[in-house]
């Protein structure tokens, strides 16, 4: 009897796990009858952890979109341009995952696919024809590609990575790496500490786990996402997509109509792009957004905010219960930043339900 093929993938749902209005339920197994084509009709899910971010990240209401392990099978399609993207006619939702586990898997899986044990050309650096494969697992490598596609991995500590090349995946587990992409819709991950990571291309997909991070991006549509504490991250393109789970986060953003979220404490925004959306579920976070009509949400406890004229801010405030030993949400409040009743360029904190002027 032939065994059901079966493939573990990723995907992405809104805040009550629905995707495109159907309703997922952790534990549940799910088959759909008909033709199965991706993109068209069946189970959607990637293979790439990072890739899922190109379908749900941040949510309009600036919440993080919510993820998940699941199982796909039963008859499969993929797509053809470079893509990870899977449709099935069956699909199983095995297990929830935080954005910081799918930033760890998204690095993970870089590693794996360019890791020198998958790699024919291990010894072989300057790389410069399309689709090479590098690999190198001693300390303070020095890699570089010019060519399209290709796979780059390092484990050792101190490794420097250069690739010009367009769709490369690059992927480094030693700390201190330096790691730059020129190219377009590269995928860059990093799991040590002290990474910096640098992509100048278009639609690039960053993620780093590793603490102290130093993350940039110039390029349009960028997604970044970091999970360790003390990352910086910049991003001067248009529609980028940032999100951070680690303390003391610092991120600025320069293009227009951004995505800016984070979940740790103590993080620091500041976004000069308009029609910005920023959003923190962290404490003590201050956000600072110059660009016009952008929308500010700050859902952790002592967080304070400042925007442009005709832009919107939400602010909570929490109490201590001693009932229930912990921190309650007392009050949650959204303003128009009006000019005149609530100024621009002023930061703001909610205190006994009402926006209080706060110098720093």
């Amino acid at each position: 009897m032939k065994q059901e093929r079966k493939i573990t993938s990723y995907k992405g749902f809104d805040q009550d796990l629905k995707c495109r209005g159907f309703q997922y339920e952790v534990g549940k197994e799910y088959e759909i009858e008909g033709d199965i084509k991706c993109c068209k009709h069946g189970f959607h899910a990637c293979e790439s952890p990072l890739e899922v971010l190109d379908h749900y990240f941040l949510l309009d209401d600036c919440k993080m979109a919510r993820f998940c392990e699941v199982e796909q099978s039963g008859e499969l399609d993929r797509e053809n341009n470079g893509s990870t993207k899977v449709a099935s006619s069956k699909i199983k939702i095995k297990a929830e995952l935080k954005f910081t586990d799918l930033i760890k898997l998204g690095v993970e899986w870089i590693k794996e696919k360019t890791s020198p044990a998958n790699s024919k050309d291990s010894e072989l650096n300057d790389k410069g024809g399309d689709s090479a494969k590098i690999g190198s697992s001693g300390d303070s490598a020095k890699i570089g590609s010019s060519g399209g596609s290709a796979k780059i991995g390092s484990s050792g500590d101190s490794a420097k990575i250069g690739s010009s090349g367009n769709y490369a995946q690059i992927g480094s587990s030693g700390d201190y790496a330096k790691i730059g992409s020129s190219g377009d819709s590269a995928q860059i991950g990093s799991s040590g500490d002290s990474a910096q990571i640098g992509s100048s291309g278009d639609s690039a997909k960053i993620g780093s786990s590793g603490y102290y991070a130093q993350i940039g991006s110039s390029g349009y549509y960028a997604k970044i996402g970091s999970s360790g504490d003390y990352a910086k991250i910049g991003s001067s393109g248009d529609y980028a997509k940032i999100g951070s789970s680690g303390y003391y986060a610092q991120i600025g953003s320069s293009g227009g109509s951004a995505q800016i979220g984070s979940s740790g404490d103590s993080a620091k925004i500041d976004s000069s792009g308009d029609s910005a959306q920023i959003g923190s579920s962290g404490n003590y976070a201050q956000i600072v957004s110059t660009g016009e009509d952008s929308v500010i949400c700050c859902a952790g406890h002592d967080s304070m905010a400042k925007a442009k004229k005709g832009s919107w801010i939400t602010l909570a405030e929490w109490e201590y219960n001693k009932k229930k030993g912990r921190h309650i949400p007392k009050c949650v409040k959204t303003e128009y930043v009006d000019g005149e009743r609530i100024k621009e360029d002023t930061f703001y904190k909610l205190v006994d339900g009402e926006f209080k002027e706060k110098e720093l």
